[in-house]
């Protein structure tokens, strides 16, 4: 076939692509519609933006649907993620409010990154919202005198000192706090304030745009079935709520937080300090190592003073580090013993630990490669 006729043949079939890709764009234009009145009416009737089991079962029917069409499943269900995520935040707008008799929340620290979110979430749900930053804090009486709901997002440093520092807040109101960590806070709030108390840590970055599929750990303290509306509220805005006690989530971030971070830490600063090409780097690098490179990188894109906070906050933690660096040094013996069986023999007690989660690692983890292959992580450094 010469040159002329495969362009052309090439050029019919692009124009039947063009029309199909047309139409795609329509379909989802009227999906979206859809979508719309479907958050409505949950805002109506006070119902969650995001139920899963609904999701679980519509991508297992649009998966066997696919199957039968001889359409990848994979691709169907990253296509129809990807929409429904869509959908869930175009409903912003028409979150519920699962509690009419609220008159006043007020978000201490809410000009910052996370208390911004909080801010315009209450906002969505028509919550009328006051804001408190340093500038108003010696006017706190006044300002919190008829509040209904006093929710603490500032710095961790500050947290404790200002939570101590508030005034008699009405007997009604509910005191919470969004810190990364709880036991402290919450016997703070539980000392100074004789009415409902809370301790929430929402585990997401202020970045996210809402609370849709993120977890937010609660940390009972008083009255629980005073601000049980709360809790029903951010399940509306669509978090996962896990309860536990504020002893229990400290230890957990020791591993969750502390250590991840810390390690992020070093593991950035070895990086500066042998000063390899960046460029290079990103350029020999699969999608699995550009996306751990990349979630170094995000580490160092942010407030080091938050993560100074973090690490340094409990004195618990430099036991915790010690012993992390007690193992790294008995790792690199291991290596210098040049010991492979041995080296084997810990790998798969470790495998053991993580049982059917190193799985399910393997296949979360793929569908993650997948986007990150996309290309936006292929960008060099500028």
């Amino acid at each position: 076939m010469n040159k002329s006729k495969l362009d052309s043949q090439l050029n019919a079939y692009r124009v039947e692509i063009d029309a199909l890709d047309t139409q795609l764009i329509e379909l989802l234009a009227a999906r979206q519609k859809v979508t719309a009145k479907i958050g409505k009416v949950k805002r109506e009737h006070s119902m969650p933006i995001y139920v899963p089991e609904r999701e679980a079962s519509m991508l297992e029917i649009r998966r066997k649907l696919a199957d039968e069409l001889g359409v990848s499943g994979d691709l169907v269900e990253d296509l129809l993620r990807r929409m429904m995520r869509d959908s869930y935040y175009s409903q912003h707008a028409n979150y519920a409010k699962t509690n009419p008799a609220i008159k006043k929340v007020v978000v201490v620290g809410g000009g910052g990154a996370l208390g911004k979110v909080f801010v315009n979430l209450f906002t969505n749900s028509d919550y009328a919202v006051e804001v408190m930053e340093q500038a108003q804090w010696p006017n706190r009486a006044a300002l919190l005198a008829n509040a209904d709901l006093v929710l603490m997002a500032v710095p961790i440093n500050q947290t404790v000192d200002l939570i101590k520092a508030l005034p008699t807040l009405p007997k009604h109101c509910i005191l919470a706090d969004v810190t990364s960590v709880k036991q402290q806070p919450l016997d703070a709030m539980m000392q100074v304030h004789s009415g409902p108390v809370l301790g929430l840590h929402p585990m997401f970055g202020p970045d996210a745009p809402g609370m849709i599929k993120q977890v937010v750990v609660v940390c009972h303290g008083r009255e629980q079935q005073s601000y049980q509306w709360l809790i029903q509220q951010m399940q509306v805005w669509g978090a996962n709520i896990h309860e536990t006690q504020a002893s229990v989530h400290d230890n957990a971030m020791a591993f969750i937080q502390v250590m991840r971070h810390f390690n992020t830490f070093v593991y950035g600063q070895h990086l500066q300090q042998e000063n390899p090409d960046l460029s290079e780097l990103i350029a020999f690098s699969s999608p699995i190592y550009r996306l751990e490179l990349a979630m170094v990188g995000r580490l160092f894109a942010q407030a080091p003073a938050l993560y100074a906070d973090i690490i340094f906050n409990n004195a618990d933690n430099v036991a915790l580090l010690s012993r992390f660096h007690a193992r790294f040094g008995e790792a690199i013996e291991l290596l210098k013993s040049g010991d492979k069986e041995a080296f084997i023999a810990r790998f798969e007690a470790v495998e053991t630990w993580f049982g059917d989660y190193a799985k399910q690692c393997l296949v979360d983890s793929k569908q993650m490669l997948l986007k990150a292959d996309d290309g936006h992580l292929l960008r060099k450094p500028v």
